[in-house]
């Protein structure tokens, strides 16, 4: 790996700014999308420049190999299921809030990795981290001003989001031999395969729920919502992790893990400039708990799990 120089610096921020963007664009899609629809085409239109470097590459997509069923797994785990859950939150959260409880995952990745890897147990600065970082959270839930009885269930679904985030990277170690074009493009290709039959069932069971897939499939979306959509898709879930490739191949894995810092920090700031979204001191509070917490962490782990 090469000594990072400024055109690094600059990538990294980058990335950071595009996975940040993320919450504020599910915001917007939420005024005129449900959260199966977001998900489905977050993973539609991810798959496409992915798929397309494989093909460009010339790299070998696995998807319908032997290993299809890890690729199915995580692409459940990691995808379809996250992305609902966070879409569903957003819908009565706001997205810096959003921001912040998803800037956890690093920390619930460090309790689930004492468990289920060898090379990763836990110790002294590990819990702190943890500790420090949680507790940031915590003091999150009695700001009433942005979490009350009408949506504290929204911000739960959220963290439980950034759970599978952790449980899906977790998975993909089983497959880490493979090329991450390969896998990530697999992945993405069972995703939408289990979105849509998934849709279909859950309407079929409650037409008449809000968030059901075949409610969406009109042309009286906001032109806001579209665009945040086809967004979301192609560049927070897909090009961004063709940018993260790069990073890696380049730098390495912890200097890309940076970007857990500078996510939460980007995504407060973009909920004030694109939302007008409300900062209080608890927020801030929260932000600089959960830093330092994944700080922490990370200066004593190698460990890390990608959030977008």
């Amino acid at each position: 790996m090469r000594e990072p120089k400024l055109i690094d610096y600059a990538l990294l921020t980058l990335l950071s700014l595009i996975w940040a963007s993320a919450f504020f664009n599910i915001k917007i899609a939420t005024y005129s999308y449900g959260p199966v629809m977001i998900a489905f085409l977050r993973i539609f239109f991810g798959a496409i420049p992915v798929v397309g470097l494989c093909l460009f590459k010339k790299i070998k997509i696995e998807a319908f190999s032997k290993d299809w069923y890890w690729f199915a797994l995580i692409g459940v785990i990691n995808l379809v299921i996250p992305f609902f859950l966070i879409a569903y939150g957003v819908q009565k959260v706001q997205s810096n809030l959003a921001a912040i409880l998803m800037a956890s995952t690093p920390l619930s990745a460090t309790v689930l990795a004492h468990f289920f890897t060898k090379n990763e147990k836990i110790n002294f600065i590990k819990v702190l981290g943890v500790l420090i970082g949680f507790s940031g959270i915590v003091f999150l839930f009695y700001d009433k001003f942005l979490i009350n009885e009408e949506n504290f269930t929204s911000a739960i679904f959220i963290l439980v989001g950034s759970t599978f985030y952790v449980i899906g990277g977790l998975l993909t170690l089983r497959i880490s031999n493979k090329k991450n074009e390969n896998v990530t493009s697999s992945i993405l290709i069972w995703a939408t395969i289990f979105i849509l039959p998934i849709s279909l069932t859950l309407y079929y069971l409650n037409p008449s729920d809000a968030f059901i897939f075949i409610d969406d499939l009109h042309f009286s979306h906001r032109l806001d919502s579209t665009l945040s959509l086809i967004y979301l898709g192609t560049v927070p879930t897909g090009i961004a992790w063709l940018l993260r490739f790069r990073i890696l191949k380049y730098n390495g894995l912890v200097f890309q893990a940076q970007v857990a810092y500078l996510i939460p920090i980007f995504g407060i700031i973009l909920g004030y400039m694109f939302l007008s979204e409300i900062i209080t001191p608890k927020v801030v509070v929260a932000l600089i708990a959960v830093i330092i917490g994944i700080y922490l962490v990370k200066k004593s782990s190698k460990f890390n799990i990608n959030t977008s």
